[in-house]
């Protein structure tokens, strides 16, 4: 398995370390609930250095990315960030991403599992443009601060760059405990304010280090892949293999925000398979909630009566809302809010409730 560059703080502070898209990640350093609940009120430091990250130079790169990605990149502001997808022929993703617009580059942000496969992707899609692709994942660390303290905490250890400047989906360069030039984005994947950084992977443990320390007087600690998939889920943000795969549309997904039909980004590819399941959608990603001891997991069978209707694509408990929540496609008769469900768990079923997605979002 490949390891970050953080590999041994990870050991060093107990964490449980689990396999994730070929990357030794941890899942935990402590209960995963506790550290979900921390990132919602004070904030957590977590490795993301199993992320894809790609750069684009020359003439053509924002044509290479309009060409293979489902957002408008030649429409995004310098300096702004976009969602998208990298969709087959028939409209359903290879990954999706995010992509980011500088003054001289495109960059973009992949899931760890589908990083060769992208990148393969993309380098068959650039024939006769002048493009230069970097994939530059093992030489920059990439970090991310989330929470309500995630920019007073980082401004600590940050100069030449005001972050209360830098909005939402917007990024720009500072330095970085005495590193030039390093990338800043405020995205999040966990429904939080907060920042991503990059930087060169040889600084990882001393910068991971250093934010830990400026942040350990408000709470500020490690927080692992468990509580990140449980902070994306109560933000009803996907998950490729679970909401998004080779079986599920971003459109019936609820991701059109992502997907740009303006007629100035010219054809892409799957731009004719997405627009007639825009026209005429089968299915929807919905919330549902359960009361029942058993939190909802991908795989359990949907049942209305006797008919399985759908399954279960994410689920957990919710430290957040107190309760079991999931996400499930559902056919578009049968996923209006408030609507009841079984899940059939090995046998036994317990009810559940289709709710709107997101299940949380933070007060701004």
């Amino acid at each position: 398995m490949k390891q970050t560059s953080l590999h041994s703080v990870h050991i060093a502070a107990g964490a449980r370390m689990v396999e994730f898209g070929g990357w030794s990640m941890p899942v935990q350093y402590g209960p995963i609930l506790e550290e979900a609940q921390r990132v919602r009120t004070t904030g957590g430091l977590f490795d993301l250095g199993h992320m894809g990250r790609f750069r684009f130079t020359g003439p053509d790169a924002v044509a290479l990315i309009d060409r293979v990605a489902t957002c408008f990149c030649g429409k995004i502001p310098i300096d702004s960030i976009r969602y998208g997808l990298l969709c087959r022929e028939d409209g359903n993703p290879i990954d999706d991403v995010l992509v980011y617009r500088g003054a001289d580059d495109v960059f973009m942000v992949v899931n760890a599992g589908n990083r060769d496969a992208d990148m393969a992707w993309i380098r068959q899609h650039a024939d006769g443009l002048d493009v230069t692709i970097e994939d530059q994942t093992d030489e920059l660390a990439m970090l991310a601060v989330q929470g309500p303290k995630a920019a007073e905490v980082l401004q600590r250890v940050t100069e030449d760059l005001d972050l209360s400047t830098v909005g939402y989906y917007k990024s720009g360069f500072g330095t970085l405990c005495g590193l030039a030039n390093t990338r800043f984005s405020r995205t999040g994947y966990t429904g939080e304010d907060g920042f991503e950084i990059y930087f060169p992977n040889a600084e990882g443990e001393r910068v991971w280090n250093a934010i830990a320390e400026a942040g350990a007087a408000d709470g500020i600690t490690p927080i692992g892949l468990g509580a990140r998939d449980t902070l994306r889920l109560e933000a009803g943000m996907p998950l490729y293999g679970h909401e998004i795969d080779a079986e599920h549309n971003p459109i019936e997904a609820g991701l059109n925000f992502g997907v740009s039909f303006h007629e100035d980004k010219g054809d892409w590819i799957g731009r004719t398979a997405l627009a007639a399941v825009k026209e005429n959608p089968q299915r929807k990603l919905v919330g549902l909630t359960t009361d029942g001891k058993r939190a909802p997991r991908q795989g359990y069978a949907l049942m209305n009566g006797e008919t399985q209707v759908g399954t279960i694509c994410s689920g957990a408990v919710s430290p957040t809302l107190n309760t079991n929540i999931g996400t499930a496609y559902l056919p578009l008769d049968l996923a209006e809010v408030g609507r009841t469900f079984d899940m059939d768990i090995r046998g036994k079923r317990q009810a559940c409730t289709v709710v709107e997605l997101p299940f949380y979002s933070r007060k701004r």
